[in-house]
């Protein structure tokens, strides 16, 4: 399928490992202007060298996002003509909600919403100006259905998920698309942490918790981050057009609600 995104200038935030990289080099692979954004200059430059480039012009951007106004003085800076924004953060610390701390759940907020925010009311007057915006939230399957041991993360995944659908309603009459992928259990730096957690929690062995992770799922393994990636891409095409305001699990069959 002809994806229709050539010359297109996407921001792809968590762009130096797992998903938020996969996303980035398909991007490219389909012909898009591909800028990263990640807190690492050396890691961002080593995923740069690693972006197919047919006369394309790729860049980077170095943000910590847990300083939004770091992240909007940086953005003022940049030429924001970009038409696919790809939101994507690591997520918060494990552990029962009734434990968190409030700077957990401020840091979390400030991190997967405020900065999703600044990045949104930055690029979207160019979009409302190009009529073709497509804006691709990466959340969690939490979204539809808590997960167990995520207290923060679940919390402050719906919100996002909340935030995104009211920009939908908002931004969808200037041909702009707000949509989020909620990966499952994913193959990446993430899960191994996620994993390594609940083994010294519960006493299981790392293999053990692996595999009661993969049986989770009627795919009976993890996703590879091409898959979700795969995902992002379509959602970020034109193909996509009136695709607008959905969650779209990419959990081989995990999460049990409709």
């Amino acid at each position: 399928m002809n994806l229709d995104i050539q010359h297109k200038n996407a921001l792809v935030c968590g762009s130096t490992q797992g998903i938020g990289k996969a996303a980035a080099i398909q991007l490219a692979q389909e012909g898009v202007n591909v800028t990263l954004v990640a807190r690492s200059e050396e890691k961002l430059k080593a995923v740069l060298a690693e972006l197919p480039n047919n006369n394309q012009n790729h860049g980077y951007l170095v943000v910590d996002f847990t300083n939004p106004a770091d992240l909007k003085e940086k953005l003022e800076g940049t030429n924001l003509q970009f038409h696919i924004l790809v939101n994507n953060t690591g997520g918060p610390a494990g552990g029962p909600v009734f434990n968190a701390k409030l700077e957990e759940f401020e840091r979390a907020f400030t991190m997967h919403l405020k900065c999703n925010h600044v990045l949104v009311q930055a690029v979207v007057p160019f979009m409302k100006e190009e009529g073709y915006g497509r804006i691709i939230n990466v959340i969690s399957t939490s979204v539809k259905q808590p997960l167990d041991g995520l207290g923060v993360s679940n919390t402050i995944r719906g919100a996002v998920a909340n935030w995104s659908k009211t920009l939908a309603n908002e931004l969808g009459q200037f041909g702009i698309t707000v949509n989020n992928v909620l990966p499952g259990a994913t193959a990446t730096e993430r899960l191994t942490e996620i994993i390594n957690n609940k083994a010294a929690k519960t006493g299981k062995t790392v293999e053990e918790v692996a595999e009661m992770m993969k049986n989770a799922s009627p795919a009976k393994r993890f996703a590879k981050p091409e898959e979700v990636a795969n995902a992002i891409v379509f959602l970020a095409s034109e193909r996509a057009s009136f695709i607008n305001g959905i969650n779209v699990p990419v959990d081989g069959g995990r999460t049990k609600s409709l």
